[in-house]
């Protein structure tokens, strides 16, 4: 039986390939974008653009698209990335930043809940650089604390939806090759992609809420 999967940030990067990904296995993909982009459009998945997830009509919107949909995968990926130094400070940036990655996530995780099947799946794309142990560097003060921010919600949302069999899986996917870090990661979106799908997969309620490196490693908080 097809599975249906709910991809966000899903015209370029990792969350294209994750489409690719799961057309690739013959899934029911629905593809959520604020622009759409010819190699999305050369897919065959539903693209749902115009969804800025820090707009509650959006995600309103985005909600009435998907009103008769089952989904058994939902994949937050939809992230900003800037770098704020402590000499070069901007609060605007890191505001933003917090909206995208981290209350971005929540509102349509908890707007698409009343969608999910029993025994679905949900995924935050995160970072380790939202990992307060693994900061050795500082710096990228928005992206950071909206990640760390991210884990947060994600452990308080594996532990709610334990109770209606839904497990919640926080992953970093490594340092990847796309154009939010200038295409400078070590490896490809591809790459990444096929690591979250098998994460995903072994995604379960016994392992609900941890956070997982793609590469099978569990990160320090």
């Amino acid at each position: 039986m097809s599975i249906t999967v709910v991809v966000t940030g899903a015209n370029r990067g990792i969350g294209l390939e994750l489409c690719r990904q799961y057309t690739n296995v013959d899934a029911n993909v629905f593809a959520v974008c604020r622009s759409r982009s010819d190699e999305l459009d050369a897919l065959q998945v539903k693209v749902i653009d115009g969804v800025d997830v820090t707009s509650s009509k959006a995600i309103d919107r985005l909600c009435k698209k998907l009103k008769n949909v089952s989904i058994d995968i939902l994949i937050n990926n939809a992230g900003v990335f800037l770098g704020e130094t402590l000499e070069e400070m901007d609060f605007d940036a890191i505001a933003l930043q917090f909206q995208v990655n981290a209350m971005g996530p929540l509102r349509v995780t908890q707007a698409l809940l009343g969608r999910l099947n029993e025994n679905a799946k949900v995924a935050l794309i995160t970072s380790r650089m939202g990992s307060v142990a693994d900061n050795t560097s500082g710096g990228y003060y928005g992206y950071r604390m909206s990640k760390a921010a991210l884990n947060a919600a994600g452990m308080s949302l594996a532990r709610d939806l334990k109770s209606q069999g839904v497990a919640l899986g926080i992953f970093h996917p490594g340092f990847v090759q796309t154009r939010m870090v200038s295409f400078a990661g070590d490896i490809s979106a591809e790459e990444a992609a096929k690591r979250l799908v098998k994460r995903i997969d072994e995604l379960n309620l016994d392992n609900s809420g941890t956070f997982w490196h793609t590469n099978g490693e569990v990160l320090p908080w």
